[in-house]
């Protein structure tokens, strides 16, 4: 009789507990407990801004159309074949997907192709920083033997004078002046451009206090990239591009060939340390590094944790770190991508 009793209450507690675990399985939809975030946390980052115009200058309408005809123009290479969107495609997140770009009679650069997506925002240009702004960068590769290969700005401006169009969209974005069809105005005009080239994505929205933009697999990836210590380089509005650093700050890297930013400054310090690029739409973007050597995000992931941080991460948090960083991937503005219409 005991034993029965006993078998009584046993069943009893069982279907207690079964009916207690099925009610909190109903409660959450049979869903784990939401992963939540300390907002200190966040207090490294920030959302993007509206645009990444210089501070006091807004950009005329004028310009920035003008600008954006001029990255799109073959005129500005020896050949007439390549123009600044060749390499920095607006379609493809503002990369060609390449090791190394190929410029006129299909030489290749030394250095993988950053993308122009939010660039302006950023502490300068180039790998190696040696352009202070996109204004100054975008007068670079046009002049760059190895990429569209003009042979000086005084032939730029006289191909593009030759278009009365050209003529007429110069004067109208720089009324008054006495040149203003000149290789710096191009400069000024195609920077004008790149500053509007803003990707918002869902961590934008997110960090605007939307707890649903983010999946919560994304929300566990972005713990391990704290947990990480990521933060410590890929932080602020860009998640990174306001900074220079070491690349095999913590183990040498593997690949010693580029001085990097030494070449700019001179300073035997500066070897090997290049601008840390943004993360932003970084899924998007490989293959990766100064030098495109890595064609992964798993693997570049794996690479920083090691050379960079000095640390192993699990490959349970390298999956997750990958997907947190795929809320990076954002839209441009489809009147921005578009490729201009020229009356």
């Amino acid at each position: 009789m005991l034993k029965s009793h006993t078998l009584i209450v046993s069943v009893g507690l069982a279907a207690i507990l079964l009916s207690s675990c099925g009610n909190q399985e109903a409660a959450t939809g049979g869903k784990q407990a939401a992963v939540t975030i300390d907002t200190n946390l966040l207090a490294a980052f920030a959302p993007l801004p509206e645009h990444m115009n210089r501070e006091g200058v807004t950009p005329s309408k004028t310009q920035i159309d003008l600008g954006k005809r001029l990255y799109f123009e073959t005129k500005l290479s020896l050949d007439g074949t390549l123009s600044c969107n060749s390499c920095h495609g607006l379609d493809t997140f503002g990369v060609d997907n390449a090791q190394f770009s190929s410029g006129v009679d299909g030489q290749l650069g030394g250095r993988n192709a950053p993308t122009v997506m939010n660039a302006a925002g950023h502490i300068a240009q180039f790998w190696d920083g040696r352009a202070a702004d996109v204004e100054e960068q975008a007068k670079g590769p046009i002049l760059n033997p190895v990429e569209m290969a003009m042979p000086d700005a005084e032939s730029v401006v006289a191909v593009l004078q030759q278009d009365p169009t050209y003529v007429a969209a110069f004067a109208a974005a720089f009324p008054g002046e006495a040149e203003p069809l000149s290789y710096d105005n191009l400069g000024i005009a195609i920077g004008a451009f790149e500053r509007q080239l803003v990707t918002p994505s869902p961590w934008d929205a997110f960090l605007a206090g939307d707890q649903n933009a983010l999946t919560e697999g994304q929300k566990k990836g972005f713990l391990a990239f704290t947990k990480a210590a990521c933060q410590t380089c890929h932080s602020g509005p860009y998640l990174g591009g306001h900074l220079y650093q070491k690349a095999g700050l913590v183990r040498p890297w593997p690949n010693q060939e580029d001085r990097g930013r030494a070449d700019v400054t001179g300073n035997k310090a500066d070897e090997m340390v290049f601008k840390v690029p943004s993360l932003r739409n970084i899924a998007k973007t490989a293959p990766y590094f100064h030098d495109g050597s890595v064609a992964t995000l798993e693997e570049a992931v794996k690479m920083m944790a090691t050379y960079q941080l000095g640390v192993q991460v699990s490959d349970a948090d390298v999956q997750a770190i990958v997907e947190f960083l795929g809320a990076l991937t954002g839209e441009l503005d489809p009147a921005l991508a578009a490729a201009p219409i020229v009356q």
